[in-house]
């Protein structure tokens, strides 16, 4: 035992070294038997909390402060012999740092279940960065603290960012329809969730002062169908998406070098133009890539909208309407044409036919090698 125990008075008081202590006992194990009379300095960015006989009395402000106990010195210890010498009256003092602890990081291990109105039921991943600081320090104490010779910010900040991640999954799907409206709303979420998470904190006696979101992300097949809808809106057009899409891919592909990467970007090459060019090539019809409507006519027995090219009445089976051939060059003719389109004969006139000059037979009209002899008809 020695002297200093039993005569002198303590002086008490405590440097933050770290930066990331929230309380310090002192002791920092067990109880003490501060006498009576002992000197507490606090300083401007803490706060001092003095329990005697397990109880907690008021914190002690910045400045240099006596305390009174029970302990005398050198009486209490001859007091004390049926003790073992160890005075019951007992006391620690808790000094609390009430600076403004920054950047400690909240976000989710897992992803969250969103359902979003357009995309359906998606999972996300959100993160940030929150500030606290003590409010109340004797609440802090008894609620979160015990009996702690020394609490840091590392073993707050576990607890808190999981029931940030609870609140954060209430508050996103009830204020986010859709995280295609996400950009831009990211502030207006953040104070919102702050809001929300201000009882849960301060039940504890901390005060939340600020919480930012840096990112919410969908996984990465939801973002590449973000990302294919809006090149579709600059495109306008899903063919031309589609060719854009597989020209990207080729490209990535000649990009990974090689034999075969030289390869692919040579047939890369050469298909990208012709690509490109049917892309980007004005359509006809009513909407881009539309073909124009086939020409149509009317059957003169049901009187049905068929095809110009038809031979036959796809309802009523007429054969009327069968396109007869121009009887010079073989090319079909409409139903009622006088001339051919092509050469210029009368639909109705039978070319005489060819004779060969070499073994007189006859020939279609047209032939230009005999169909006996195999000469050429003169």
């Amino acid at each position: 035992m020695g002297l200093d125990n039993i005569i002198f008075l303590e002086v008490i008081e405590w440097f933050d070294k770290t930066g990331q202590d929230i309380v310090y006992r002192i002791p920092q194990k067990g109880s003490g038997e501060i006498k009576f009379g002992a000197q507490l300095t606090v300083r401007e960015n803490q706060a001092a909390v003095m329990f005697y006989q397990g109880h907690a009395g008021d914190a002690f402000g910045a400045g240099r402060h006596t305390l009174k106990t029970a302990n005398i010195p050198i009486l209490t210890k001859i007091l004390s012999i049926p003790w073992a010498m160890t005075s019951p009256l007992r006391a620690e003092v808790y000094f609390v740092n009430m600076k403004v602890f920054t950047d400690l990081k909240w976000g989710t291990r897992d992803p969250v279940a969103f359902k979003d109105s357009e995309l359906g039921l998606v999972r996300l991943r959100a993160f940030g960065v929150f500030n606290i600081q003590v409010a109340q320090p004797v609440l802090f104490i008894n609620s979160l603290v015990g009996t702690m010779g020394k609490y840091t910010t590392d073993k707050i900040e576990d607890y808190l960012k999981s029931v940030i991640v609870s609140r954060f999954n209430d508050h996103l799907g009830e204020n986010l329809d859709s995280i295609l409206n996400l950009p831009g709303r990211y502030n207006e979420i953040s104070e919102g969730l702050q809001k929300r998470l201000h009882e849960d904190f301060s039940r504890f006696g901390l005060n939340l002062q600020n919480l930012y979101i840096t990112s919410i992300t969908p996984p990465p097949e939801v973002q590449e169908a973000i990302d294919d809808r809006s090149r579709l809106s600059v495109v306008k057009d899903l063919d031309s998406l589609v060719k854009m899409k597989a020209a990207m891919a080729m490209e990535k592909a000649a990009d990974s070098g090689g034999a075969a990467g030289s390869g692919v970007g040579m047939g890369m090459g050469l298909m990208m133009p012709a690509m490109f060019a049917d892309a980007f090539r004005p359509q006809s019809g009513i909407g881009a890539g539309i073909a124009p409507a086939p020409q149509r006519t009317e059957c003169p027995d049901c009187h049905n909208p068929i095809p110009l090219e038809s031979r036959f009445c796809p309802l009523c089976g007429h054969q009327q309407i069968v396109l007869h051939q121009c009887a010079n060059c073989g090319k079909n003719l409409v139903p009622n044409a006088k001339f051919c389109s092509r050469c210029g004969h009368h639909a109705d006139e039978k070319p005489a036919p060819r004779l060969c000059s070499n073994c007189r037979a006859e020939n279609l009209p047209g032939a230009t090698f005999c169909n006996q002899c195999g000469e050429k008809i003169e």
